[in-house]
């Protein structure tokens, strides 16, 4: 990192030289690119359908498929991320760059895989699976927060100043 990016009290640089090369030349970051407002959009489809059952009472199955595809999607993007992770750092999950990201991505599979539970064994009515599903889904926009806010640093970082 510069000195001038340290004297500004910047964060330290995601990437060393090397690993901003594998990340720009796996085909991994490019599937992140995809599946991560794929998985987006599937969320505020399935926020809509949720939040339409419980105010209206209709659409439980709809809200239901809509929640387990979201879970699918989560479940795909963590593997290849994990993945990505390891193709740029050398470790699978809980690189130092990605360590709080990856943290708050496992209670996010954990809420997800809960309502799953849920649902299962009917441990808890209709109304109760949605609120476990909108605790996930809460969850999952900070998550969403963090990597967006990591992209625009890595974005800033690879800036070379005039």
């Amino acid at each position: 990192m510069s000195r001038s990016h340290r004297a500004r009290g910047d964060a330290p640089e995601l990437y060393t030289p090397e690993q901003r090369a594998r990340r720009d030349g796996t085909k991994w970051t490019v599937v992140q690119g995809v599946l991560a407002p794929l998985q987006f959009l599937v969320f505020l489809i399935s926020l809509g359908l949720v939040l339409r059952y419980l105010v209206t009472g209709y659409g439980y199955e709809a809200a239901t498929l809509s929640i387990l595809l979201k879970t699918g999607v989560l479940l795909l993007i963590m593997v290849t991320g994990a993945i990505w992770e390891k193709v740029v750092f050398g470790q699978y999950l809980l690189a130092p760059a990605f360590f709080w990201e990856d943290v708050v991505s496992f209670f996010v599979i954990a809420l997800h895989l809960l309502y799953v539970i849920v649902l299962l064994t009917n441990f808890l009515p209709p109304a109760g699976q949605m609120a476990v599903a909108l605790a996930a889904y809460l969850l999952y926009v900070i998550n969403a927060a963090q990597f967006l806010l990591k992209l625009r640093q890595a974005r800033l970082q690879g800036v070379v100043p005039a």
